[in-house]
Order: C-alpha cells, then sequence, then structure tokens
C-alpha cells in the first residue's frame, strides 16, 4: 500500500472518511483509483449529468450521492448523510452551467448574490467555505494523487528541445496571464506568444494554433500565483496531447507540482508515441 499522500494534512488523521465531489473527465476516476491504493476510506458525491455513470457505479448505494448541479443545499446534506470529514473537488462542471442552463436552489442564489465577481474561483470558493461550515474540510485537490503531478527536467527523455531562454520567457508570459486571471497556458515560439488561453481552454487554444504558422511552438502551463489548491488544479490529459499534434505544438513544460497528469503513464507513454516532449520547470518561490 502507497504510504499517506503529503497533500494530505498532518491534523487530518488516518481512517477519516473523505468525499470525492466529482465532476466530468479521468480526475475523478484516477483519483479515487489512487486514494484506494493509498487506503483512503472515500465516498462519492456525484453531478447528474456530468459525472462518469461508471464512475458512480464503482461505489455502492450507501457510499454515493447523486445531486443536481446548482443544489448546493443538497449537495451539503449528502456531504453530511455519507460522514464525510473531508472533501475534494475533482474534475469540471461544463462551464456554462457555471453561468446558464442551471436551476439554482435558494441556497445557492443567496451565495450568488452575495459575490461581487461571478468566475469559477469565486463561485467554487464560496461553495467550498459553505462545505466547511457544515464541518466537512476543505482538501487539497492534490492529495493522494502524488504520483501524477509533472515533475523537473524531461519527462520523455534525456533532453528537451526548449532551451532555457525560450523556456523563461515562455513561463513568464504564462505566470502574467495566470496573475491576470486570463488563462494558465499560453503557446510561445521564438520568443513570440502565439495564443493565449482564455475561456474556451487549453485544447481550443491549441487547435487554433496551426493556422498561426508558428515553427517550434511551446506550450506553457502553470499554476495561478496564489493557487487555491482547494479546486481548479491545472491538468494536462491525453487529450491535451492529441490536442498538441492537432495544432502542431510538439513541446510543452509543466509546472512541477502544480500540473496535474491524468494519468501519469499513459500520458508520457502517449507523448513518445506522438513524438511530443514534455518537461517539467521548478513552482515559483
Amino acid at each position: 500500500m502507497a504510504p499517506a499522500s503529503r497533500f494530505l494534512p498532518d491534523d487530518f488523521g488516518p481512517g477519516r472518511t473523505v468525499a470525492i465531489i466529482a465532476g466530468k473527465g479521468r480526475y475523478p476516476a484516477l483519483l479515487a483509483e489512487s486514494a484506494r491504493a493509498r487506503g483512503a476510506d472515500i465516498v462519492l458525491v456525484a453531478f447528474e449529468d456530468e459525472t462518469d455513470p461508471a464512475l458512480l457505479g464503482s461505489f455502492p448505494p450507501s457510499r454515493s450521492r447523486s445531486v443536481a448541479v446548482g443544489k448546493l443545499g443538497a449537495l451539503l446534506e449528502a456531504l453530511t448523510d455519507l460522514g464525510a470529514a473531508g472533501a475534494v473537488m475533482a474534475g469540471q462542471i461544463t462551464p456554462r452551467k457555471l453561468f446558464s442552463g442551471m436551476i439554482p436552489d435558494l441556497k445557492l442564489i443567496a451565495l450568488m448574490a452575495r459575490l461581487k465577481r461571478r468566475n469559477a474561483e469565486t463561485i467554487f470558493g464560496a461553495v467550498s467555505a459553505e462545505i466547511e461550515s457544515v464541518g466537512v474540510r476543505m482538501l487539497d485537490a492534490r492529495v493522494f494523487l502524488d504520483d501524477h503531478l509533472a515533475s523537473a527536467g524531461c519527462m520523455t527523455g534525456r533532453s528537451f528541445g526548449a532551451d532555457a531562454d525560450e523556456v523563461e520567457f515562455g513561463v513568464r508570459m504564462a505566470r502574467e496571464m495566470a496573475r491576470l486571471d486570463v488563462g494558465q497556458s499560453v503557446v510561445t515560439a521564438r520568443g513570440t506568444v502565439i495564443a493565449v488561453e482564455a475561456f474556451e481552454g487549453t485544447d481550443n487554444m491549441l487547435r487554433r494554433c496551426s493556422a498561426t504558422g508558428g515553427k517550434e511552438m511551446l506550450l506553457v502551463k502553470t499554476s495561478k500565483h496564489g493557487q487555491d489548491w482547494r479546486f481548479d488544479v491545472p491538468c494536462f490529459g491525453l487529450k491535451t496531447l492529441e490536442s498538441m499534434a492537432e495544432g502542431k505544438v510538439m513541446r510543452a513544460t509543466l509546472e512541477t507540482d502544480g500540473v496535474l497528469m491524468l494519468d501519469r503513464p499513459a500520458v508520457i507513454a502517449r507523448a513518445k508515441e506522438l513524438g511530443i516532449e514534455l518537461h517539467g520547470f521548478p513552482a515559483a518561490d
């Protein structure tokens, strides 16, 4: 059995129940697999029409609940019913559902009315505060996933095709975009910014790079300054690799311990098949 995660707080004792609040994608399932491998006691709160039904089916009914997006009261009730001492947010909610297309309950309406700005960070931050108000501790979303984080140096071979100056420029641009809350990824080439991630997401940004005619392009993915690690952890997965290949972006550098690879062995193997180089740069102090 693997040792306890270094992202688990020292005062969060073993054997306490952790709820996975699961959105879309591979992330929640990978978290469940990794938590079980480390002997964690886990339960699941799924979102209707978002969470993978196969993941929900891997939990017995007594260990899971399903709630509709926007029903904050039902989410809090589910966490309490399942006996959760801690909770982890994992996976995406369809972005448009955060702003339209959902029917919020009165508790969420009241929460939204208190927000001066409405974006993913402010919404999930406020929801986290509501969860903690019922005695459930929000945990670092990297918990149990220590083995799936980007690491320093070249992860796909002995050397990386971009030199230190090119990486430094790309990292500086990516961190500035993250500071401005625009996005957490940029593509650069020879000291020029080719594309910046915004609301459309990393994959759509990468696909449009092929139309720019950029040569020797480099994807840089970073965390935000002052990142709230309870949610919105930057992720890099198989779909990202396919989008890189489509956009002719054949190199990527990812923040060490700040970017989650979904899942790391599969991502590295596929990158080698596609001829894509993966590299890790140090996290900011």
